[in-house]
């Protein structure tokens, strides 16, 4: 090819001059050849790009069919059940509920039943209508140490960070949760502005980086938070110990993003990198973890404080629920993230292969809340691709109390999926900070579209339990969503994450599943211990005796 090339550009050149040269008009096609040739020449001795370095010009086409890749196998090739992350038919649903469009399907189910993993509700032949229920379903979060509980509704905003997100998006998402009087995580950034703007209640989120209540040198301010987090928006104050998305894995926040804006939101210095680390710096184990969550509660004027993690080592989760037991200090949510959260940005390995799944983290928390007796104090949220009534329903059965989603409020505000959203390039005005395209996200539309979708999917969610027999969510249990697990074999959530007794982990003998957990982890350390376990303390890690 690239003998071919050297030998078209020959030949244009020597047209060009000729034509030229028989009429003095005719040099204009040089604009055309011109630029072809020039390019062509450059490709050919580029060091970086080999396909174009042997294909010249004509090599760049693959690049060009790279760009439209995506779009042309998300509208001519995937079916309405095969896309990733998201499948076109849940993002219908969405956008049917958010523009309050006809959301109904015609002739039957377009997922196949006999699938493995294909799941399904139990309903009842006492069937109550949807219209006797309570359609806007609240859970009040607090435990015995809180003096202002949150009424929260079933469904709320998943943490999503200004400057992740564009200011338009952000003032959109908390004008919906104003609306339709639900909850708003502020993501680990900080409250902007456009969290605090529209009124809607507030789920402060704090990550490592302590964004909005830390000290120059990335230590906790305490006297900061204190001014903030008694706001009468903030409803909640969520520490961010891991996410899904990217579970153990900190991050850098560049100097040229640091605008002034940026900066006093986030209470870092302009122009400055400012580093998030994979782990707190304000505390280190367990029990500190539990004097800080009092701490904090104090200074907060008694209003709740939680904790947000993708299950990652079990034994880490036993050892916060002894440091609890044993201070007697209970957080009063926890927000479990399941490994297929999603984020702006992670590293492949980390989105596609670490962090618990939401499905089994939710079970785990519930099973080991409820073998300590904690249960009672500490509400589960529950987070993780979560954009339909069944999708609560399912959660909520395994044992959450309520539900977050961020994507499904994205598609809400008119995401396309896109997957640009890593790039500042997002079409839609969703993940951008770029001013044009931002202006494409019109505000007052578009907070309608959020307070539509959730109140739907609420509803949605109110009249399954309704078909199964039921007039409260806390009602659900494992036994009334089903999984197939093979061509003949159908097991329940009852089956497939059988409960444990209540108060099992205080006294021995443990459930068997969860004695090596016990063994393991101690309310001193969060580091793992099991380096220095031996293989027969593994296979005797519960002794049978009080």
């Amino acid at each position: 090819m690239r003998k071919a090339f050297i030998a078209i550009a020959a030949f244009l050149v020597a047209l060009t001059i000729m034509l030229g040269l028989y009429h003095p008009f005719l040099w204009w096609i040089f604009i055309f050849t011109g630029p072809f040739v020039i390019l062509g020449v450059y490709d050919l001795y580029q060091p970086k790009h080999s396909i174009v370095r042997n294909y010249p010009v004509f090599g760049r086409l693959r690049y060009f069919m790279e760009e439209l890749r995506p779009k042309i196998y998300q509208y001519f090739v995937e079916s309405d059940t095969n896309g990733k992350p998201f499948s076109r038919l849940n993002r219908s649903l969405i956008y049917q509920r958010a523009k309050k469009d006809n959301d109904t399907i015609p002739f039957g189910t377009q997922l196949d039943v006999y699938e493995n993993g294909y799941e399904w509700l139990s309903h009842s032949i006492a069937a109550i209508s949807h219209h006797e229920l309570d359609v806007n379903p609240r859970v009040m979060i607090g435990g015995p140490d809180c003096k202002q509980p949150y009424s929260a509704s079933i469904y709320n905003i998943s943490a999503m960070s200004f400057g992740s997100l564009s200011q338009n998006a952000i003032l959109a998402l908390n004008g919906g949760a104003k609306m339709g009087n639900f909850a708003h995580n502020t993501g680990e950034g900080g409250i902007s502005d456009y969290h605090a703007g529209p009124g809607g209640d507030l789920i402060w989120q704090i990550g490592t980086g302590y964004f909005g209540c830390r000290h120059h040198d990335g230590s906790f301010n305490y006297e900061a938070f204190a001014e903030r987090s008694q706001t009468e928006n903030v409803k909640m104050i969520e520490i961010k110990l891991s996410q899904g998305a990217k579970p153990g894995h900190g991050g850098i926040l560049p100097a040229k993003k640091v605008t002034p804006e940026i900066a006093r939101i986030r209470l870092v210095k302009e122009g400055f990198d400012v580093i998030s680390p994979p782990a707190h710096a304000a505390f280190s184990t367990p029990l500190e973890m539990m004097d800080f969550v009092k701490k904090l509660r104090e200074l907060s004027n008694g209003k709740p404080i939680g904790f947000k993690l993708c299950i990652g080592r079990r034994s880490e989760f036993f050892a916060i629920c002894k440091a609890m037991i044993e201070t007697g200090i209970y957080v009063d949510f926890i927000t479990v993230d399941g490994g297929e959260g999603g984020t702006g940005a992670a590293p492949q390995e980390f989105s596609n292969a670490v962090g618990m799944p939401l499905r089994e983290g939710v079970a785990f928390v519930y099973d080991v809340l409820s073998g300590f007796n904690l249960k009672k104090h500490i509400k589960i949220i529950a987070s993780g691709k979560i954009s339909s009534g069944f999708d609560l329903v399912k959660n909520i059965a395994l044992g959450a109390d309520l539900c977050n989603s961020a994507r499904g409020m994205m598609f809400a505000l008119g995401c396309i999926q896109a997957l640009e959203c890593n790039s500042n390039t997002c079409p839609t005005g969703v993940a951008t900070q770029d001013e044009s395209l931002m202006k494409g996200l019109v505000v007052e539309d578009k907070t309608v579209r959020v307070f539509n979708f959730h109140r739907l999917t609420v509803q949605s969610a109110v009249e399954l339990l309704g078909a199964a027999g039921l007039r409260h969510p806390y009602q659900l249990t494992r036994a009334y969503i089903n999984r197939r697990i093979g061509q003949n074999v159908m097991q329940s959530y009852m089956e497939t994450f059988p409960y444990i007794p209540e108060g099992s982990l205080t006294q021995t003998p443990y459930p068997s599943q969860h004695e090596l957990g016990m063994a393991l982890s101690t309310s001193a350390s969060f580091a793992p211990t099991d380096y220095k376990v031996s293989a027969v303390d593994y296979q005797n890690a519960s002794a049978h005796s009080s």
